[in-house]
């Protein structure tokens, strides 16, 4: 195996039979004791859904605050006692049940303790299933960094349904769905077709199940050719330099949403890939017309020009002093690592601002 590279054991199970499956993910991994990390929204509105499953019926569980802002080490620190005080060892097994956070926190967590144990993400968000719990990224937010501090270490499992996503909130379905487009961008037209026309504020879940299956086999080609992000992962990264820096920015005044930034940080890019790659101008214009009438405006000035582009400059996509971005030429041609300088920043977010 070369450097850089990592076994890929993930199993993903898109279930019809969410109870069964479980039931066999957890036969098929270490588990002298079972753990559950959930948020607090999560243990209230989908912990119920599995509490009386058999298998879980003598976990112990974790319950941390909701919300990007608590991925800390603080709450890192109160998932490792928590195990430590449960008894944990390294054949222990750890279940996250809830959104991104808990995936990327959990996982940072279970890859930690003990120095690693086996972990099951059950993702109960959009965002989750499509983005988070799938492909080995975990870790947690420090210094005022979004994801500054983590490793890359698969789940033994996902299981997907979307029977969680009746639990869900409009925006937290918005926030998912951005990922959902920088897939059908990224990998085909008719894939971005359907989605730049899907009613996502009336969502028919049956349909969005084989969508959510689409989407995530997308990522998960793209990860298997790439597992740790050397070259082709990067693509991943569309509406990232920006979004991350937008999520960053709003973590300080008022939080947005992961995706939400993510989305907004694709109108910048394709702003971009418009004006540095051909991308096409009416592609561009519908699905920057989708993501206004959806998320709305992020509130930003000019005068915020300056930190946001300081707050790029942390990414950890960039080489040396350069700030890397992820462009298109055309909906599934990717152009990775692709500079772009203060000036032009400055025009995507004036776009972002006055053109959109």
């Amino acid at each position: 195996m070369r450097e850089g590279e990592r076994m890929m054991e993930q199993r993903i199970i898109f279930s019809q039979n969410f109870q069964n499956d479980l039931a066999i993910a957890l036969s098929e991994c270490e588990r002298d004791q079972i753990f559950v990390l959930t948020d607090d929204v999560t243990k209230e509105k989908c912990w119920p859904l599995l509490s009386h499953y058999f298998g879980l019926k003598h976990a112990h569980i974790i319950t941390i605050p909701s919300g990007d802002q608590n991925k800390t080490i603080e709450s890192m620190a109160y998932v490792w006692q928590e195990l430590e005080k449960g008894g944990g060892t390294r054949h222990s097994c750890l279940v996250n049940l809830g959104g991104g956070m808990v995936t990327d926190l959990g996982g940072f967590a279970a890859s930690t303790f003990k120095r690693g144990i086996n972990f099951i993400n059950i993702p109960t968000t959009l965002l989750a299933m499509v983005d988070a719990s799938v492909g080995g990224k975990t870790g947690i937010n420090f210094g005022g960094l979004k994801n500054e501090v983590g490793v890359f270490n698969d789940s033994k499992f996902v299981i997907l349904n979307t029977e969680f996503l009746s639990t869900l909130d409009s925006e937290n379905m918005l926030s998912g769905y951005a990922e959902m487009l920088k897939h059908g961008l990224i990998n085909s037209e008719e894939m971005w077709a359907e989605l730049v026309t899907y009613d996502i504020n009336e969502p028919n879940l049956k349909r969005l199940q084989r969508m959510v299956a689409d989407s995530v086999r997308v990522k998960e080609r793209i990860v298997e050719e790439d597992p740790s992000e050397q070259g082709l992962r990067k693509a991943l990264n569309l509406g990232h330099t920006f979004g991350h820096a937008f999520e960053s920015w709003a973590l300080r005044r008022n939080p947005v949403l992961h995706g939400y930034a993510v989305a907004y940080g694709l109108i910048c890019e394709l702003y971009l890939s418009t004006v540095k790659m051909g991308f096409p101008a009416d592609k561009m214009r519908q699905t920057v017309r989708y993501i206004c009438d959806n998320y709305g405006t992020l509130p930003i000035t000019c005068d915020d020009y300056d930190e946001l582009i300081e707050l790029m400059t942390h990414d950890k996509k960039n080489r040396g002093n350069e700030i890397n971005v992820t462009l298109l030429g055309d909906i599934g041609d990717v152009h990775i690592n692709q500079t772009v300088n203060n000036e032009e920043i400055k025009e995507a977010l004036d776009f972002l601002r006055e053109g959109a």
